[in-house]
């Protein structure tokens, strides 16, 4: 198995992000590899991406025809990463909101599942207006009380993921998007016994390109948190749990 850690970053309309983003990983963790998932975006981003990939053997390039959402998205990149052998997989957006300069701290903390949290100590976000800091941490402290989960940050997408845990929480059975895949990933693979810790970081809102963020996504993470609280999603697989 490739002992290199995957970064996953999907991607649709990042043309101006996606050179300094592997830039800027490339520095901060040289021996990483990255997968970026991109959805046919308009702008050309893929293209993009296949050039450097051709310039550099670290860069890989996954190709989805439709845009049909942030999750499914991952989903396609972890499945990859597994087949690939992989057994770190770190996620993170590409739009620069979460900080390459991050990774090596998310890889070296000892858990299963590592999330960069906004909401522990030393961690925030930068350049969010109020309305947007209140459905964040609003949307956290709804699923947190519902699930009863022990985490700050739930719908954070800044995550490493140990391969057992990922194998853990049955990916072909995921069906949510935005922040409710979030939320489901990380409530699977906590249910699977396996263990989570969080470290800070700062989010800043992306500079360039157009938030994905809508109603719909927050409505789709409202109903799923309840679906999860009673039993009406899919099950991890209790198999998969660790001894």
């Amino acid at each position: 198995m490739p002992e290199s850690p995957l970064i996953i970053t999907p991607t649709y309309n990042e043309k101006e992000n996606l050179p300094t983003l592997i830039a800027q990983l490339r520095q901060s963790v040289p021996e990483a590899h990255l997968l970026v998932v991109d959805d046919g975006s308009p702008d050309g981003t893929g293209k993009m991406a296949d050039a450097l990939a051709t310039q550099d053997p670290h860069v890989h390039v996954l190709h989805r025809t439709t845009k049909d959402g942030l999750g499914r998205a991952y989903v396609a990149g972890f499945s990859w990463g597994l087949e690939q052998g992989y057994t770190r997989l770190v996620q993170m957006d590409a739009d620069l909101s979460h900080n390459p300069a991050d990774v090596p701290r998310l890889l070296a903390a000892d858990a299963d599942l590592v999330i960069g949290s906004r909401y522990v100590a030393g961690g925030g976000t930068v350049n969010w207006g109020l309305s947007r800091r209140l459905l964040s941490r609003g949307g956290c402290l709804y699923a947190r009380t519902i699930l009863g989960l022990p985490l700050q940050d739930l719908t954070g997408g800044f995550k490493c993921w140990r391969r057992a845990a990922l194998e853990a929480v049955n990916l072909p059975e995921i069906r949510s998007n935005g922040y409710s895949f979030q939320i489901e990933m990380t409530w699977r693979a906590l249910q699977a016994g396996f263990k989570a810790t969080e470290v800070p970081i700062l989010f800043t809102d992306r500079v360039d390109g157009v938030s994905k963020m809508s109603k719909r996504i927050v409505f789709e993470a409202v109903g799923m948190v309840w679906r999860l609280r009673l039993g009406r999603a899919p099950s991890p697989h209790h198999e998969a749990k660790r001894p």
